[in-house]
């Protein structure tokens, strides 16, 4: 049984090794051979156009022999039921199966749609994107008390007007981004490789622009 992983993590403070550990150690067990892993840090919310890690798993499934395609749970799949109902639709379309390991729920059986699978997955998918819906509402709640005790009490808010991260800091920080800028890649491609905000990344670039008409 040929197998590849699909891996996601929602920010870059986080890290999706965990799970390629965890799927690797079960795939070993079931003595499935995994041929690629793909992963990537980037909302759960995107659309599958957004996501590259994605784009380059279907690929590699229509030229490739692959049976299934391993997820540690549905939620990894996107926090959007229309965007991740599209990628189970694709795989079943090419004919490979999409397990999702915490529910051992394949979506394919004998090759055929399993109507069982698709009923739980669109119920789980919902559960998530609920769940993404209520965090934010929480966030925006959270925001809008701060906000308003911040002016009852007569409080500045922000970043002192003083506050500027230093040229060398943002170098260090975002060398990557600046190396990629440097081979001439799009904001778009550059944030769905880093993570990184297309806002920080125009920031990066007119450093970068800035210093390179400067001969820095």
């Amino acid at each position: 049984m040929n197998v590849v992983l699909l891996c996601r993590v929602s920010t870059n403070h986080q890290d999706y090794n965990r799970q390629v550990n965890e799927l690797t150690e079960y795939c070993n067990k079931q003595g499935w051979t995994i041929l690629r892993v793909f992963a990537n840090k980037v909302s759960g919310a995107k659309k599958i156009e957004e996501r590259h890690e994605i784009i380059d798993l279907i690929e590699f499934v229509k030229t490739n022999a692959v049976d299934k395609v391993i997820c540690l749970e549905i939620s990894r799949l996107g926090r959007n039921t229309l965007e991740a109902l599209k990628v189970i639709q694709t795989l079943n379309e090419i004919g490979v199966c999409l397990h999702i390991k915490n529910y051992n729920l394949d979506t394919l059986v004998n090759g055929k749609v399993n109507p069982v699978s698709s009923l739980i997955s669109t119920i789980l998918l919902e559960i998530a994107q609920m769940e993404r819906l209520t965090i934010a509402e929480r966030m925006t709640s959270g925001r809008t008390q701060y906000i308003a005790k911040c002016k009852a009490e007569g409080k500045k808010m922000g970043r002192p007007a003083s506050y500027r991260k230093s040229d060398e800091a943002m170098r260090e920080q975002y060398s990557k981004e600046i190396s990629l800028l440097k081979k001439g890649l799009s904001l778009r491609n550059i944030h769905a490789i880093t993570g990184t905000s297309i806002m920080t990344i125009r920031k990066v670039r007119l450093m970068f622009i800035n210093e390179s008409e400067t001969g820095k």
